[in-house]
Order: C-alpha cells, then structure tokens, then sequence
C-alpha cells in the first residue's frame, strides 16, 4: 500500500482504513523481459497481468504482476492473501464476472473474511456504468498517463508493480498538494 492513502482519503471525507475495495486485472503487452510472461487468450494479448485492489476514491491498497496465462481468480488469491493482515478494516470487495465462481466467493471469505460481490454486465455489446467497478477502470485510465505503464517495458515483474506504486504515489501527492 501506498503511504498517502490513508491522508489522501482523510483529506477527502473518507475513512483512513479501506472498508470497501475493488478488484480487477488489466492484461499489457510486453517488450524486452526476464521473467515468464504468458499468453491470455480472452484478451488475445501475449505478456504480463496487472491485478490491482482500489478504495472507492481509485488509490491503489495493493498490486501484483504476473504472466498473463494466470487466471483472474487465481491471481487474486496471490495478491489478497498477503493483504488480508493490513486491511483488517475491509469487509467487502467488488469484482467483474472473471472472479466469479462459488470456490472465490467461498475463498474469500474463508481466507481473508471479506464478502466478496460479483458485478456482471446484463448487456452485451452495450455500454453500462456498474456500481463501483467503474472507479477501477478509471484507476486503469490514470496509468496510461505514464509512458512507462501505457506498455509493460520493464524486465521484471517487480519492477513493474513498483512504477504502478510510483505513479500512484505521485497522483496521491498531487492530490494532497491542491488540498
């Protein structure tokens, strides 16, 4: 997590402790790399998967790289568990239909003791706003103002959560610069 979150979100009416968060992944193609990247056939993309965790104000409680052949539900375990004993506070999370399935829902609030809400479209082919998922999208749009995140340029997966952590941190105190 970010060391201005909680001031960020203090200075904006919010609670300091996240309650609510929103998970989704973005998949990214690479370059030159190092570590294993993979080939994720939904997206037809062939490189890294970034999974975030967002507030409801869009600022980034957690952040995992893998290989792109991860599934959405199996990446999330990977970047939940390690965040289960820092977000104490948090009791629900929202989340896109690549999450769904009972053994998640179940996972979830086994492991980490958080409900977990599914959001699906209703629709095909047609544009909604859903509730709250659309403040991770926006998240995701906040990253393509960095070059270095508009592709996935860096050797490791490391380094690559690392710039998303510094982009955020410099969103956070631009943020707390205005206020």
């Amino acid at each position: 997590m970010t060391p201005f979150a909680p001031k960020c979100a203090s200075k904006r009416g919010k609670k300091e402790q996240l309650s609510l968060g929103i998970i989704d992944s973005q998949s990214k193609k690479t370059t030159k790399i190092r570590d294993k990247c993979g080939f994720d056939a939904g997206k037809n993309v062939k490189g890294r998967k970034r999974h975030i965790l967002v507030d409801t104000l869009g600022l980034v409680h957690g952040c995992l790289v893998h290989p792109a052949n991860i599934q959405e539900r199996a990446g999330a375990k990977l970047l939940l568990e390690p965040l289960r004993d820092t977000l104490t506070k948090m009791k629900k999370i929202v989340a896109d239909g690549g999450y769904s399935g009972q053994n998640m829902i179940d996972w979830t609030k086994e492991t980490c003791g958080w409900m977990l809400e599914i959001v699906k479209r209703t629709e095909l082919h047609t544009f909604k706003v859903l509730p709250k998922r659309w403040i991770v999208e926006r998240t995701f749009g906040w990253f393509e103002n960095y070059r270095r995140l508009s592709k996935d340029y860096e050797y490791a997966a490391d380094t690559s959560e690392n710039m998303i952590y510094i982009a955020m941190t410099q969103l956070m105190l631009n943020r707390l610069a205005k206020t």
